[in-house]
């Protein structure tokens, strides 16, 4: 090891390493310090004016709470004392401001507190961390946020759109309904006729409805058809419903955008920690790697075989890398081969799973309406075939790969990550197979289609069409959730507990995957993302649904589930989940973007229907403003204005990269000289 000698350091910025705030608190430790001197040799007077002396005034520091200094108790509490005696000498409105400022603290404080006991299911989410550790809780924590998150965007939904046409359509409000003009529009495009049940109907044609979204609920608020009310008077003021509408979708896809990634930064920046430095993991897992909310003796159990598991995961990590460094090149060309063989079979997978599901599709749409040769059991089939096929293979994809993964030789961790990735994309692609089957049938080049723009014969309400396959596959999600745990897991574990067969106990407990169950409900989230334009109350029925899940969750893993054998930390795992939610958001934003920009809207439904798209509402609103307004948005969305925006928008974005890249610098400055120091910790400031 070479020591340089102090001239031939690289010296760090000296102002950029006094804001640091290492710097900052090892100068309160050193005032500290010289105030508990001066406080034992004269007991009496002010604390703070001494230290601020002893500091000098180069060094003067913010008043900081007494909570907050490195203090013993009582030292605290002379501190405290100190500090009211010095308010009395003090002018009477800096006095107030003082004493105001207090008492508003501690009435935010108890504000929080008691705010805290309202948190949603926040005993039960402790219990949970306590019993099983963060990783599991992370799990639940994250499931609560989606249940918030729907619920908010439900709120929003029905405030701004719901709720006014409601009024409206019981004439509360002066309203006006979309009128199509026979002179832009042949007249048998504005004909909707829904399939609402009339007479005397049998029972399971109401639950067939209820699980299809058809009959009676086709003609309710549920889905985009009931909405044709154009516009709301009150007063004076006119509510522009359709431009509400685009805008309400355009609100709660930036709401949620702006939540997840607000949630994704915290969870990035440990994740960047954790993967800094490998002897930091180290450390990190032997010195501060024990989770003390655990209190259940199983429970801890488990995370010393998880701590050593980790341990052996990153042993076995290192043994790999050494291993592919000393690897030939005959064996580098036979293990590249057969990943490239492997990850054949995987697009071989991939493409039978699309095809499967877009034949289902078309299946569905063209035999659904044909109910006059079909009893109920098998209409319903037919109906929910590509929700079934879908569901068949988000099943079996995953366990075809997690058999491959073990043949193309990577690290256990990089098997993990590489497979659960593989997974999320078959989940979410199916849903992009499906939309894009469902497009292929709404969209046609046929002399019939032209009239229209769409194919009005097979679906003449293109857009409820599309709600009611996003309603089915949320539907049949719960359906598959709720009969796993209770026809599944719940006999697995009787069989268990109850029988000594070897092949039941070789089976034993199901494990609680924490991957795969946060892949379920972010595959929900992902549908009820694309849905809500299409069905503007589904937000409403995921929350319902997330909150059951909570509690049927919550039990399989008290009663019918272990552990699984390898678990993932709290930090990462917030982290993947988030990242995985983000992909899931923004594959919503193609379809919903295509359905509002691209795709010509229902001429017979809805509240789009003066308009060739949806998104053409927005310019026919802007042609109502003052003519100075137009000219502003229009020189806003010219090239004149975007070319230079975007130029400035590359400089700014370039110069927070050189900067983090000067931080990183003084990083690994301040780095060299920790290793250097030996005595003094505080020989360098």
């Amino acid at each position: 090891e070479v020591f340089l000698p102090e001239e031939t350091r690289p010296a760090a910025p000296v102002d950029f390493l006094q804001e640091l705030p290492s710097y900052q608190l090892a100068l309160r430790r050193r005032g500290a310090a010289g105030g508990t001197q001066e406080r034992r040799a004269a007991p009496q007077g002010s604390v703070r004016l001494r230290g601020a002396e002893a500091r000098g005034p180069e060094q003067e520091l913010p008043v900081l709470p007494a909570r907050e200094h490195p203090l013993t108790i009582a030292e605290k509490r002379r501190l405290r004392d100190s500090r009211q005696a010095d308010i009395k000498y003090l002018p009477g409105l800096k006095q107030w401001k003082i004493t105001s400022s207090k008492s508003m603290k501690k009435v935010l404080n108890g504000v929080k507190e008691w705010s805290s006991y309202l948190e949603l299911w926040r005993h039960d989410i402790h219990s949970i961390e306590g019993k099983f550790g963060t990783g599991v809780q992370s799990y639940f924590s994250f499931l609560r946020f989606l249940v918030l998150l729907n619920f908010v965007i439900f709120i929003l939904m029905f405030s701004f759109v719901t709720l006014p046409t409601v009024i409206s359509t019981y004439g509360i409000f002066n309203s006006s309904f979309v009128k199509i003009s026979p002179k832009n529009i042949e007249p048998y495009c504005t004909v909707y006729n829904p399939s609402g049940n009339k007479g005397l109907v049998y029972f399971y044609t109401y639950l067939k409805d209820l699980l299809s979204g058809t009959g009676f609920l086709e003609v309710t608020s549920l889905f985009y058809g009931y909405y044709t009310v154009d516009a709301a008077w009150v007063t004076v003021l006119r509510y522009n419903l359709p431009l509400a509408y685009l805008l309400a979708t355009f609100a709660y896809l930036a709401l949620s955008l702006l939540w997840v990634v607000k949630r994704s930064v915290g969870g990035f920046k440990q994740n960047l920690v954790h993967s800094e430095d490998q002897f930091q993991s180290y450390c990190n897992k032997i010195f501060a790697g024990w989770d003390f909310c655990i209190t259940d003796p199983n429970a801890a159990r488990l995370k010393h075989r998880s701590l050593l598991y980790e341990l052996q995961t990153d042993l076995e990590e290192e043994r790999l890398k050494q291993k592919i460094a000393d690897r030939t090149k005959e064996e580098k060309l036979r293990i590249y081969s057969l990943r490239i063989f492997i990850n054949i079979i995987v697009f071989a997978v991939l493409s039978g799973c699309f095809y499967s599901i877009f034949r289902a599709t078309d299946f569905s749409q063209e035999n659904s309406n044909d109910i006059s040769n079909m009893n109920f059991q098998a209409n319903l089939l037919v109906q929910y075939l590509p929700s079934i096929v879908i569901t068949l293979a988000n099943f079996i994809a995953p366990q075809i790969f997690w058999f491959l993964i073990r043949f193309e030789d990577y690290s256990p961790a990089y098997e993990i990550r590489l497979t659960l990735m593989r997974c999320v994309f078959v989940r979410l692609a199916n849903i992009g197979v499906l939309l894009f089957s469902l497009w292929s049938s709404i969209s046609c080049t046929t002399d019939e289609c032209k009239a229209c723009g769409y194919n009005y014969k097979l679906h003449p309400c293109w857009e409820s069409d599309v709600g009611q396959e996003m309603y089915k596959l949320m539907i049949f999600d719960f359906i598959i959730i709720i009969a796993v745990t209770l026809f599944l897991d719940f006999p697995r574990k009787l069989l268990v507990t109850h029988c000594s067969w070897k092949l039941v106990q070789w089976c034993g407990l199901p494990e609680f995957g924490i991957s795969d169950n946060v892949l379920e409900i972010i595959y929900g989230q992902t549908i009820c993302w694309i849905g809500t334009f299409f069905s503007p109350l589904l937000p409403a029925i995921a929350t319902i649904k997330y909150f059951i899940i909570f509690y049927i969750k919550k039990i399989s893993l008290i009663h019918t589930c272990k552990p699984a054998a390898r678990p993932i930390r709290a930090s990462s795992s917030n982290f993947f989940f988030l990242v995985v939610l983000l992909i899931g958001l923004v594959l919503a934003f193609i379809p919903l973007g295509m359905s509002i920009a691209h795709i010509p809207s229902s001429k017979a439904c809805g509240p789009f229907r003066n308009f060739n798209t949806s998104w053409a509402v927005v310019p026919d609103t802007i042609l109502e403003f003052p003519v100075s307004l137009q000219q502003v948005l229009h020189g806003l969305a010219s090239e004149a204005f975007a070319v230079p925006f975007f130029v400035v928008i590359c400089l700014i974005m370039f110069y927070l990269i050189a900067l983090a890249g000067a931080h990183k610098q003084v990083v690994e400055q301040l780095r060299e000289q920790l290793v250097l120091v030996r005595c003094d910790p505080l020989s360098f400031l």
